[in-house]
């Protein structure tokens, strides 16, 4: 479903982008990929990490393209998830495994479900290739705002 029919049915609503929130939020999700690497806490916590790191993202490539989710609405997770392709023009492949680790993350909080090594492990990587992803995306496409860039985040 494109864009404007999610804003259209409610899903999403049109925000001006802000280079210095974007800033930040792409600073919070450098935090998140880095405390999901600490070994010393348990899988389930490396993985909601790993996870918010991935949302993070998503967020990041609805702000860049001046959306947002409307939290208000059931879903706002898989919304920004899989609008992927369009915000951030990630493959399709890739958001089959997204969506798999989001509703491995549902399972997690809403159920119990243990988080197993394999799965920390995929949620991980997935961040690192996302997180990758968004950088090279912004720098592309948004280098008007490269001077509200930190640095660090620019040189990974």
């Amino acid at each position: 479903m494109s864009l404007s029919n999610l804003q259209a049915i409610g899903r999403l609503q049109a925000q001006a982008p802000d280079p210095a929130s974007i800033v930040k939020l792409l600073q919070a999700a450098h935090q998140n990929l880095a405390d999901a690497r600490v070994q010393q806490i348990s899988a389930t916590n490396r993985f909601d990490a790993a996870y918010k790191c991935i949302m993070q993202c998503a967020m990041l490539g609805l702000w860049a393209n001046g959306w947002r989710t409307s939290t208000s609405q059931p879903g706002h997770h898989q919304t920004a998830i899989q609008t992927l392709d369009q915000t951030l023009e990630v493959d399709k492949a890739d958001l089959i495994v997204l969506d798999a680790l989001r509703r491995q993350r549902n399972l997690s909080d809403y159920e119990g479900d243990p988080i197993t090594q394999t799965t920390l492990l995929a949620g991980l990587q997935a961040a690192e290739k996302l997180l990758s992803h968004t950088e090279r995306w912004l720098r592309e496409h948004h280098p008007e705002w490269n001077p509200a860039w930190p640095t660090s985040t620019w040189e990974k």
